[in-house]
């Protein structure tokens, strides 16, 4: 429509004279006039052309009115157009059947020009009041997905900075709590572990001397004999020397459990530095190692390891013994509640399997922890590392854990953590981490 023109009519009668006198009353006001004397041309015109407003004859041969608009009306470019009819016939039935098809009014034969320009003024004048909203309508449409979207981004962006943030004062305070454990634990132990060396060897020496003692005075005395059965010197020559060794081995496992609580809080918080991932596997089974053994409930969850030969690599170890002590807690919670569950059979063993090898390419290492547990639902699985969802109940799950762990994982190290499982058929979580041969060092 051109800037001068105040709308767009397409006329579409059979009739020359009707065609001439539509023309000469609208173009006389300002509107611009398209012609049609068939309905089949009228459809090419307003496919073709920006029309505002159809006056449309009912009666004409080929295709009558009715016809036209119903193909009007189908047609997705033309559905919006305004259509009047245009008839000598009086019929109301015939009235409301083009109304009922799409039709917005009617203009009765012979013509009155203020009739038709008022009829025609305030459709066209709706026709664009109702373009107006839909656009103001998509335009709503449109800023409200945007809020949409950028309150999402806001809200992802918010639950990233609070794991962070839950994740740092985790391993911060964890770090403290073994860190002064450790110091409280490493001198008293010391002192014993040294004096047990000492004890046991003068113990021997003891021994050694009472036993040639008795070799050289066969005939001690009553009083000696007699303190000797009371004290039951035969049973203390035996076994005093092996409740030392049970002492021993008591210091030698609380020092290896200081030493693994020591390994799995690493302070490498803001530095990466080489590890061993298998120390760091190693020292969390360790820790879990009394939820491993065999309870009045449950049998004993083996754990069948399957190390392969893979290099140190540069990473924050104490975080990722974070994200193996997460995945190897969920599995004996799966492996003992599949028992309640009775899913597991009693006569299968309960086992956590770990794997690790140097991808084919040498580019990453993989480390894979499964079980033989009851597996989960296509449902539960596809949720597992959403923030704050849990399958556990109150007081036992925060919904942190494996988010926390696909965030050391993806984001720290630059890797990936997958799950793998099905009802039935066990879970197994895979963890990738991309290794830089420049700095990796064989184990």
């Amino acid at each position: 429509m051109t800037p001068d023109k105040i709308g767009l009519v397409l006329v579409i009668d059979d009739s020359s004279t009707n065609l001439e006198l539509l023309y000469d009353i609208l173009t006389e006001v300002g509107y611009e006039v398209l012609l049609a004397k068939q309905g089949i041309k009228g459809i090419e015109l307003a496919l073709s052309h920006p029309v505002d407003l159809i006056l449309l004859d009912l009666i004409m041969p080929e295709l009558d009115g009715f016809q036209t608009c119903n193909l009007l009306q189908t047609a997705p470019e033309t559905h919006d157009i305004p259509i009047i009819f245009m008839t000598g016939i009086s019929d109301d039935l015939k009235k409301a059947k083009g109304l009922g098809i799409g039709a917005v009014d009617y203009i009765t034969k012979p013509f009155y020009k203020d009739e038709i320009l008022a009829r025609i003024k305030i459709h066209i004048k709706l026709r664009r009041l109702t373009l107006e909203l839909i656009q103001e309508k998509q335009s709503l449409e449109q800023r409200v997905e945007e809020r949409t979207a950028e309150l999402s981004q806001i809200l992802a962006e918010l639950q990233k900075a609070q794991l962070q943030l839950v994740r740092g004062e985790k391993l911060s305070s964890i770090g403290q709590l073994v860190a002064g454990v450790a110091h409280e634990i490493k001198n008293p132990l010391g002192f014993i572990a040294g004096n047990i060396d000492i004890a046991t060897e003068g113990v021997y020496h003891l021994i050694e001397y009472l036993e040639l003692y008795r070799a050289k005075f066969l005939n001690s005395g009553e009083e000696i004999q007699r303190k000797g059965v009371e004290i039951d010197i035969e049973y203390l020559l035996q076994d005093l020397p092996k409740m030392l060794a049970s002492m021993k081995v008591g210091t030698d496992r609380i020092s290896n459990l200081s030493t693994s609580l020591g390994t799995f809080c690493r302070s490498d918080t803001t530095v990466k530095v080489l590890a061993d991932i298998h120390e760091g596997l190693d020292s969390t089974l360790i820790i879990l190692q009394h939820r491993l053994k065999a309870t009045p409930n449950r049998r004993e969850i083996k754990v069948v390891k399957n190390y392969g030969k893979i290099p140190r690599i540069r990473c924050y170890l104490g975080q990722l013994n974070q994200v193996f002590m997460n995945i190897i807690a969920n599995a004996i919670d799966a492996l003992e509640e599949g028992l309640g569950n009775a899913v597991s059979p009693p006569d299968v063993g309960l086992q956590i399997t770990i794997d690790t090898k140097l991808s084919a390419d040498g580019q990453q290492i993989a480390i894979e922890i499964a079980d033989n547990g009851q597996g989960m639902t296509p449902e539960v699985k596809s949720q597992i590392f959403d923030y704050l969802f849990t399958t556990k109940l109150v007081g036992k799950g925060t919904g942190l854990g494996l988010s926390i762990s696909l965030q050391i994982v993806k984001e720290a190290h630059n890797g990936n953590l997958t799950c793998y499982s099905e009802l039935g058929g066990g879970t197994a979580f895979e963890i990738q981490i991309p290794l830089d041969e420049s700095e990796a060092i064989a184990s």
